[in-house]
């Protein structure tokens, strides 16, 4: 009897948490095939056959050749570097094409694959609206803190003087700003006096200006399927990571504690998960000093490796059940 097969779709400088899902995977009697994407299409071959109705999804890379429409699950972890190398290959005048066509097969064919999805591109992109994500958050009964999302100086403006409490702006998107070959990744920062004078900028690019909560603890909420895997942190023993714990991510590695969340938290967060048919979700929440949650967003991709330690490769596991069909889903 054939293994069942399980689809990672990463790139190749992806870390170790994609292996070590593969084990849980190939421990739980399945089988993994790896798809790194900064492969294609240079060194990957990928083809979508119709023939009689029925749908096959091929694609050859240095393990061999797979068929992907028969897989038990597909985990799709990240999608980076899409057609690298080709720039090598290929005129300036039909890079941007080939590019674009390269990315299209690849989506549509993941997309187009009837097989369960951890998750389906569409979800990544629709979970890319902030302001969705607020509105569902709330009707699930989840605090969340006032914000305003714009380039209008004068609505900013505004929204600060009601709030009328410390404010923090952010990006919705990745950012980061190369100087001199290093990267700086833009963080959640506080507005202070100096930012008002410059708001008028905003017209050209808009950001997120959210109501500053305060943090007793900040906590990273990892639901699997129906599983849930809270953790938190204290951000306020480094003055760095007071605003936005990321900021000295590495020296709080190390604090992250196993976190029992309250069962009608537990609730509205499943029931959130729920709206959107999501089966991972990254959950950043904040407690703050009257012990209250607040709701900030959630990512489909979110990390988790270092998580992951404190619970015995619990998370990793479950993935893998969930992908394999051994574990609940939604």
């Amino acid at each position: 009897m054939a293994k069942e097969k399980v689809i990672i779709l990463t790139h190749s400088a992806d870390n170790i948490s994609v292996d070590t899902v593969g084990r849980c995977v190939t421990a739980a009697g399945g089988e993994v095939i790896r798809f790194n994407v900064d492969q294609y299409p240079l060194h990957n071959r990928l083809s979508s056959v119709y023939r009689q109705g029925k749908q096959e999804i091929t694609l050859e890379n240095e393990s061999g050749i797979h068929t992907l429409h028969d897989a038990a699950g597909i985990w799709y972890r990240r999608s980076y570097n899409i057609g690298k190398g080709l720039e090598q290959l290929i005129d300036k005048e039909y890079l941007p094409a080939t590019l674009l066509e390269s990315k299209r097969t690849l989506f549509g064919m993941i997309e187009g694959l009837d097989i369960f999805q951890l998750e389906k591109y569409s979800v990544y992109r629709r979970l890319d609206s902030k302001e969705e994500q607020l509105r569902i958050a709330a009707a699930c009964g989840l605090n969340i803190p006032a914000t305003c999302i714009s380039n209008d100086a004068t609505v900013i403006r505004r929204f600060i003087q009601s709030v009328n409490a410390p404010v923090i702006t952010k990006m919705q998107s990745a950012f980061a700003i190369y100087r001199e070959g290093e990267e700086n990744v833009v963080f959640t920062n506080t507005v202070d006096e100096s930012h008002l004078d410059e708001l008028e900028n905003v017209q050209y690019c808009p950001m997120v200006f959210q109501e500053r909560i305060e943090k007793q603890l900040e906590l990273r909420i990892n639901i699997v399927g129906h599983a849930i895997f809270a953790f938190s942190v204290n951000s306020a023993v480094s003055d760095r990571a007071a605003t936005d714990w990321r900021k000295d991510g590495a020296a709080l590695v190390n604090s992250w504690e196993p976190y029992e969340l309250p069962p009608d938290i537990q609730q509205k967060l499943l029931a959130f998960m729920d709206v959107y048919g999501l089966n991972y979700g990254a959950i950043d929440l904040i407690l703050s000093p009257d012990n209250q949650y607040y709701f900030l967003e959630v990512n489909a991709a979110g990390e988790f490796f270092w998580l992951d330690k404190l619970c015995d490769h619990a998370i990793s596991r479950q993935i893998a059940h969930v992908l394999l069909g051994k574990a609940s889903r939604r």
